[in-house]
């Protein structure tokens, strides 16, 4: 069984930085040389939008929205996801949530179609 823990969220203003971490405990890899998860955010009345997702030849897709100031890295040896969000908005304000996906399955990217979700955590940008 996975199971993820998101850490790192809290409150900042306008223009600060956080770094959000997911443990990612009883994650496999298959034959795979790195892990397929991805980090979303949700905030009330909206969909869940996926902004970051790590595939697992290393490679890493970002939404539009997000470039330039915010950076997806995943450390084997840790399990771990990471988001640093850099220069952040108001408009960042959200429930983050980080998704793994296991080897046999198919990588979702940035799509929701994940088996296994993280419970969130808070980001608030305000001033």
């Amino acid at each position: 069984q996975v199971r993820l823990v998101e850490s790192g969220g809290g409150s900042v203003q306008p223009g600060g930085s956080l770094r959000l971490s997911c443990e990612a405990s009883g994650y496999t890899y298959g034959t795979y040389k790195s892990a397929c998860m991805g980090w979303f955010r949700q905030t009330p009345g909206k969909e869940r939008e996926g902004i970051a997702s790590w595939d697992r030849d290393g490679s890493s897709s970002k939404a539009h929205d997000v470039k330039g100031r915010f950076t997806i890295s995943f450390d084997k040896a840790e399990n771990t996801l990471y988001l640093q969000m850099n220069s952040l908005i108001p408009e960042d304000t959200a429930m983050y949530y980080c998704a793994a996906e296991p080897p046999s399955d198919i990588c979702p990217g940035r799509t929701n179609a994940y088996t296994y979700w993280g419970q969130g955590i808070q980001v608030t940008v305000s001033s």
